[in-house]
């Protein structure tokens, strides 16, 4: 393993692309935590977020790995390009002729991602718990932690996407293929969701109790990156602004989301291997 974790260090170590956007990914990450201390001006009045509550346990959970969330491709390009490059510079196949097998290489593939997704959420959670103990209207014992849920469904989802996007770049091998691969899918996606969403809400019957029940879960939710998005739902419901517009929080954890993650996860991987097994490279 230590093997492994240090060829790759020395792969991605003089791989410009590498630097740049893990350095724009931790910029960005700590900039976009700390924006509720920041005023906005919307329409003439200004907003603050802290002041809305966004770091108020156990919402900050919520928040903070929500907002992080939405950074996922910057640490997802250098999964691709650190992939890609493998191939395009022919590095895969002399590493096969100094020795390296194809599940050493899935392998050190994992552990990179799994170095990228722990070291991601152990500042998430650093980040999140000191803006919480520092801003948090609250301080109870048992609302600190009530939520910490999101901090595990943000390191699956992490997880769940970066092994996606190996997958795509073991198929596809080049980085602009896999860019447009994911881009078909997300498109593919919103538009089956789209149709079911539309399809139900035609056969709706406001009178029909069991019909509302039916409409809560799609079958679209259980695809790769619906089921990604659902484990962290949107935090701006939680805010005081949306409180006085009448709107309710309401949140059951999703453990079919949670168990589609896990499941997509397994396929991503034992897909990259059995192409790396299949073509002769």
């Amino acid at each position: 393993m230590i093997r492994l974790l240090k060829l790759e260090y020395l792969k991605n170590l003089n791989y410009r692309p590498f630097k740049i956007f893990a350095l724009l990914y931790f910029i960005v990450l700590i900039g976009l935590l700390f924006i509720g201390l920041v005023d906005f001006d919307i329409l003439g009045m200004k907003i603050n977020l802290k002041e809305q509550g966004m770091y108020n346990f156990p919402g900050v959970w919520n928040f903070t790995t929500y907002i992080v969330g939405l950074l996922k491709i910057f640490l997802g390009c250098i999964i691709v390009f650190s992939i890609c490059q493998e191939f395009s510079n022919r590095m895969f196949k002399q590493n096969l002729i100094d020795g390296l097998s194809r599940e050493e290489f899935i392998f050190s593939k994992l552990l990179t991602i799994l170095v990228f997704t722990g070291f991601s959420t152990l500042l998430v959670f650093i980040i999140g718990f000191i803006l919480g103990k520092s801003y948090s209207a609250t301080q109870e014992s048992d609302l600190i932690f009530k939520e910490i849920y999101f901090i595990f469904n943000y390191f699956l989802k992490l997880f769940t996407f970066f092994s996606f996007l190996m997958f795509l770049s073991i198929l596809f091998r080049k980085s602009i293929f896999v860019f447009l691969g994911f881009f078909m899918v997300w498109f593919g996606e919103g538009i089956l969701s789209g149709i079911e969403k539309f399809t139900m809400m035609k056969n709706f019957d406001p009178n029909d109790k069991a019909s509302m029940t039916i409409n809560k879960t799609y079958l679209t939710d259980f695809l790769p990156l619906e089921s990604m998005s659902k484990l962290t739902p949107n935090p701006l419901i939680r805010t005081k602004m949306a409180e006085m517009f009448g709107m309710q929080f309401k949140f059951e954890y999703p453990w079919s989301s949670v168990v589609s993650c896990l499941i997509w996860s397994v396929l991503f991987i034992a897909g990259s291997y059995w192409i790396l097994k299949k073509k002769d490279w």
